[in-house]
């Protein structure tokens, strides 16, 4: 006969866990040995100013006490929407650990320094296309991105790219993150954090 668990059977009791920034790096550090691809995909989901929510995938590309930051163009669909309500939620969702994270908050542009730094880290063909596209705008054909692609490459050449203005980080400051692990019978184990002050207050949910 299966037995219920009331824990993680990869480790300690998650849900005893104080630290929400403590606990999502271990996951994470789980996910990226354990997920065959882009372990730090997750779902984003923006609103503008009409209230009508919108969600795509991103990819996490940093987190610390501060948040989650992803980088996109502010001119995007995504980038007007957080300019008229600056605020979204996340998910991560772990399908070969059965485990997901959800947060949602405040968002802030990253620092010009931060921007810069990630945008020079990236490949040179990335940065170029980042530079060409005109992001969530109408597009002829693809051919027409290819050739200012081309038109860039021999722009810059073997030179410095510069990270167009418009391109940049956001920073979510979580007001709560959930912590979900799969269990049998449809009896997950759910953990809200949420902000309270300088620290956290954690509960326990029904699944």
């Amino acid at each position: 006969m299966d037995q219920l668990r009331t824990d993680d059977p990869r480790g300690a009791d998650f849900t005893q866990s104080d630290d929400p920034v403590a606990l999502f790096a271990a996951w994470m550090k789980e996910a990226e040995a354990a997920e065959p691809e882009d372990p730090n995909a997750m779902a984003l989901a923006t609103a503008g100013s009409d209230g009508l929510p919108d969600v795509r995938v991103v990819l996490l590309k940093g987190f610390d006490a501060r948040g989650f930051v992803f980088y996109t163009n502010a001119q995007s669909a995504k980038g007007e929407e957080l300019a008229q309500n600056p605020q979204a939620a996340l998910v991560l969702h772990w399908k070969s650990l059965r485990r997901q994270v959800r947060a949602r908050g405040q968002v802030s542009p990253v620092t010009p320094e931060e921007a810069d730094a990630y945008f020079a880290s990236r490949h040179p063909e990335s940065r170029l296309g980042a530079i060409a596209s005109q992001q969530s705008r109408p597009l002829a054909d693809r051919a027409t991105l290819m050739s200012a692609v081309a038109e860039l490459a021999e722009r810059y050449g073997d030179g410095p790219i510069p990270r167009p203005v418009h391109w940049t980080g956001f920073r979510i400051a979580p007001v709560s993150i959930e912590f979900w692990q799969n269990g049998d019978y449809r009896l997950h184990d759910r953990v809200r954090f949420t902000r309270a002050g300088d620290g956290w207050s954690r509960a326990r949910l029904y699944p």
